[in-house]
Formats: structure tokens, C-alpha cells, sequence
């Protein structure tokens, strides 16, 4: 654009904020239904940051309330509520809802799947969007990535894991893919929101359970019953939540209402990830001064746990369209993404972090 051009009616009309844009348009008013509790501020506050966003950008006409796990529906139920109407749209994780169809688990992430940067590069970049949005359609649903924690630890145990055998019988916390896997390791997988874990972990209904990581699970108080940590979470490399707008209503906002929600639903994705990275490690280090033990995984649970996974993957994908049609695509990004990060990412992380 030249600097005339920039100065006259052309450049001023595209500097407008939304907001000026929003002015006559039609007061608005959503209701957000979350997974998550708001003690859990990062993973909570990704929908907060959405709605005041939306609402700043809009000089206010579209107001978007937010109501916390068990508020409006239960934690588990937002692909449905939004869904059927109950609520405009919500914030979940799409592994939650794989009794649907396993192929949704890939909107938060798999075992051995991609890192949060390679989720954002897949979605954004990748086709990743295109291939959920259409699989959402038939629920009913528009999605849009709304947050990621980074990679995750592994969980709290009530006793140490030496090895695959320790495993067995284990009754654990552990949603997805990821819990389908650890049932081939002979662990008893269940699915639970955030705020029902600590009491199934203290009447001893969980030998195990895993959240997200330090920060959250510092907040949630794991250490003072399980004080065995593990790590890497290899189910969850990089794992996305999202939120899910029903379709009629998407197609009934005014253009610039929409516009509105995409720029603070990608805002409200970047902050989620900067948060995490900024409060997990200070959260760590506070929990190791309480008495907390790390533990790597064993190296036969690594390997049994990726060998189970790509078996379960390829005989899926047999049976299930759908997740045939995104996990072959899915599956060669990762690939290529993964001898592009080995080359120079892996090599500058493992020089400054091991080499002194």
C-alpha cells in the first residue's frame, strides 16, 4: 500500500478496530459451557480470555458468559450441549468424546502424536482444521484450537513403577487414546474431570491418576496422597483444547461477530501455551521441595505403550473411515515433522539442556 493510499479513506477503513465495525450490529448474548473448574485458572481462563476478548472487540454487543464444569452441563457433556443447543459453545477436549469416534481424540492429541508447536502447525497450517471441522459437522459443532498445555507429565502413583509389570491391575485416571493404551498395558483406565480426582484418588477408588502438569496439579493437591510423579505424559505430546461453536448459531452471527471470535480464540490458543511455560517450572520446583519423587517412565513402558499405540492406530483405521481419513495424512506431517524437529530443534534443546 502506498503512503497516500495508507492516509486516505482505503487505510483509515482498514486500521478500524472491530469494535467501530460492530457499532449497529445486534446485541448479542452466548453462553459458554467449560470442562474445567476455575480453581484451574490457565485451562479455565482460555475461555475467560475468549469472552473478553470478543466483548472488547465488539464495543460489548457480543457477550459471551462462561460457566465452569457442572455449572451449566457436566464437564463431560459440552460436545453434546453445544451440540443440541443447550448451550452456544463451549471449551472441552476432544479426546473426551472418543466413545463417539476415536478419530476425535486427534483434535487433543494421541500417544506418541505431535508437540504443541507441531499441533499448531498442523492445525493452522497443516489441514488439521479442514479434517476436524468436517468429522464436528456431524455433531453439529464448529471447531476452533483454544489452548494448549505443552507437553504433560505422566502422573501421580501411589507407589513407584519399575517396571511394564507394575502396570497391572492399576486403576487409573487416564481419558482418550491414552487410557485405551494403558488398558493394553494392563492398567484399569477411567475417565474423570478435574475436580472429581483428588476424592477418587483419597478413598482409594484411583491407585493413579494424571492431569496436566506442575501448575494444575500442584493447584489440585496430587502430591499430598500420590507422591510418585512420572514423565513424559506420552499420550499427550502436545495436547489441544478446543472450542466448539453449534452451527446454527455460528451461521447467524453477523460476519464481523465471527471474525470477533476467530482472533480471540486463536489469542486465547497462544496465551494458554505461554502461561503453562511461564508457571510449570517455578510449580515444579515447588513440588519437589514438598517431598516429590521424579520418575521416568521405564523404558519397557515406552516402548510397549508406542508399540500398542501405531497397532491400535493401524487396526482403526481398518474399520473407521473417518479416522482413516485424518490419521494417514496426520501421520505423514508427523513424520516429516518429526526428522525436521530431530535435525535442528532436538539438536539446539539437547546441547543447552545437557551439555555444561
Amino acid at each position: 500500500m502506498q503512503r497516500r493510499d495508507f492516509l486516505t479513506g482505503a487505510g483509515v477503513a482498514a486500521m478500524l478496530p472491530l469494535a467501530a465495525q460492530a457499532a449497529d450490529l445486534p446485541a448479542i448474548r452466548w453462553r459458554l459451557a467449560s470442562s474445567f473448574p476455575k480453581s484451574l485458572d490457565t485451562i479455565y481462563g482460555a475461555a475467560d480470555a475468549l469472552s473478553k476478548r470478543v466483548a472488547a472487540l465488539t464495543s460489548g454487543r457480543f457477550q459471551i458468559r462462561v460457566f465452569a464444569g457442572g455449572e451449566l452441563v457436566p464437564g463431560l457433556q459440552v460436545l453434546d450441549a453445544v451440540g443440541n443447543g443447550t448451550a452456544e459453545c463451549g471449551h472441552s477436549a476432544g479426546y473426551y468424546y472418543v466413545g463417539k469416534n476415536l478419530a476425535l481424540a486427534f483434535d487433543t492429541a494421541v500417544p506418541f502424536g505431535l508437540t504443541a508447536r507441531q499441533q499448531n502447525a498442523w492445525m493452522y497450517a497443516g489441514g488439521g482444521i479442514e479434517a476436524l471441522r468436517k468429522l464436528y459437522a456431524t455433531y453439529n459443532v464448529v471447531q476452533f484450537p483454544g489452548g494448549n498445555t505443552g507437553a504433560q507429565m505422566g502422573g501421580w502413583f501411589r507407589k513407584e513403577i519399575r517396571s511394564l509389570a507394575d502396570l497391572r491391575g492399576l486403576k487409573m485416571r487416564i481419558p482418550g487414546v491414552g487410557g485405551q493404551i494403558m488398558a493394553k498395558l494392563g492398567a484399569v483406565p477411567q475417565t474423570l474431570p478435574g475436580g472429581d480426582i483428588y476424592p477418587a484418588l483419597e478413598r482409594g477408588a484411583l491407585d493413579a491418576a494424571e492431569w496436566v502438569g506442575p501448575y494444575d496439579d500442584e493447584k489440585l493437591g496430587f502430591h499430598k496422597i500420590a507422591r510418585y510423579y512420572y514423565y513424559p505424559g506420552w499420550w499427550e505430546g502436545g495436547p489441544q483444547l478446543s472450542f466448539y461453536v453449534n452451527q446454527a448459531s455460528w451461521k447467524a452471527l453477523p460476519d464481523v461477530y465471527r471474525q470477533a471470535f476467530e482472533v480471540a480464540a486463536a489469542e486465547a490458543n497462544q496465551l494458554m501455551l505461554a502461561q503453562y511455560d511461564a508457571r510449570n517450572p517455578p510449580a515444579l520446583l515447588r513440588l519437589v521441595g514438598h517431598g516429590v519423587k521424579l520418575h521416568p517412565y521405564p523404558k519397557d513402558v515406552m516402548l510397549a505403550a508406542r508399540r500398542a499405540s501405531f497397532e491400535l492406530y493401524e487396526q482403526e483405521a481398518k474399520t473407521n473411515a473417518d479416522f482413516a481419513a485424518i490419521y494417514r495424512p496426520w501421520k505423514a506431517f508427523r513424520d516429516t515433522e518429526f526428522q525436521w524437529f530431530k535435525v535442528n530443534e532436538a539438536a539446539y534443546s539437547n546441547f543447552n539442556y545437557y551439555v555444561k
